[in-house]
């Protein structure tokens, strides 16, 4: 199989100057891609800025012949966003591929955790996501084509103590992915979600020694292929830990339809409510929020027919 490269393709990653987006970057730049490193340099809680961070990348990536360009804007403003994308668009002329990785850190229990550190996190997140897609998705439906990647985790889909924020936020991008996927369907843009896991400098604080090996090396071709144009799917969520690759989705239990529920009926069902031995999936594209509706519209059109028929 001959290698999939990005020639004449153009890349923002956010968050690239160290970990993961770093290690995306350079996957990218390898393979022929020009690419906009955006890092503004701050610490794991997201205060301070640091140029040397995106520099080095960019340094990294010239020197081994590619192609890049540093931007220092924060992603957690409108403003910044939209400088990100523009870098791409004033250097290049055109974004292809738009990768949020950025991200910070704010712990603190639910009953603790100040509104500030709520916001701080869900501003480069879920915000943050929303500022670069907003800016990057009418040039890329302009265009006819586009690839995106937003990053979530494993706490945005299961939860995690200590960081109500960043669970909150990283839910939030698969929702802001699938209404990308659902939008962009018919204009070329494809939008899916990296559930990445690497031990980095966000690991800090974690006992990670008795971890298998989980390098950024192990999530790159992940998020590489879901960037490239040969991209088969939209509208997923894709998993990589410790060398595993899967895809996440969200499950219905079959349920249970009655023409009327009292309170005690929720209790006496509620095995049969809960059982998830078939589940459904009704995947975002090309259209599930529909296709889930019909469900459950088909359930009380096929009871009230019985109730008819057995009148």
């Amino acid at each position: 199989m001959a290698d999939l490269r990005f020639d004449g393709r153009v890349a923002v990653v956010t968050g690239a100057g160290r970990g993961l987006g770093r290690s995306y970057a350079m996957l990218l730049a390898s393979r022929g891609a020009k690419v906009v490193v955006n890092d503004p340099g701050g610490g794991l809680s997201g205060d301070g800025t640091d140029a040397g961070p995106a520099d080095d990348v960019v340094r990294e990536i010239v020197a081994a012949g590619g192609q890049a360009v540093a931007s220092t804007d924060s992603v957690a403003t409108a403003a910044g966003g939209k400088a990100v994308i523009d870098a791409a668009l004033d250097t290049y002329g055109r974004i292809d591929v738009l990768i949020h990785n950025a991200g910070n850190v704010r712990r603190g229990s639910l009953k603790e955790l100040s509104y500030e550190d709520f916001d701080a996190v869900l501003d480069v997140h879920l915000r943050g996501a929303f500022h670069v897609v907003r800016s990057a998705f009418p040039v890329m439906c302009d265009a006819g084509y586009g690839r995106i990647v937003l990053t979530s985790s494993i706490g945005g889909l299961y939860g995690n103590q200590d960081v109500a924020n960043y669970a909150a936020a990283k839910a939030g991008v698969i929702g802001l992915s699938n209404v990308a996927a659902l939008e962009g369907a018919a204009e070329g843009v494809r939008s899916n979600v990296i559930v990445p896991a690497a031990v980095t400098r966000m690991a800090t604080g974690i006992d990670t020694s008795a971890y298998p090996p989980m390098g950024p090396e192990l999530v790159a071709p992940v998020v590489g292929w879901l960037a490239h144009e040969s991209c088969s799917v939209t509208g997923e969520v894709f998993i990589a830990l410790a060398g595993r690759v899967a895809r996440a989705v969200i499950a219905e239990s079959p349920g249970v339809h009655r023409p009327a529920w009292t309170v005690e009926d929720v209790g006496e069902h509620l095995d049969a409510i809960r059982n998830i031995e078939a589940p459904l999936v009704f995947p975002a594209v090309p259209d599930g929020h529909h296709q889930h509706i019909r469900y459950s519209f088909g359930l009380a059109q096929r009871s009230s027919e019985r109730g008819v028929l057995h009148g």
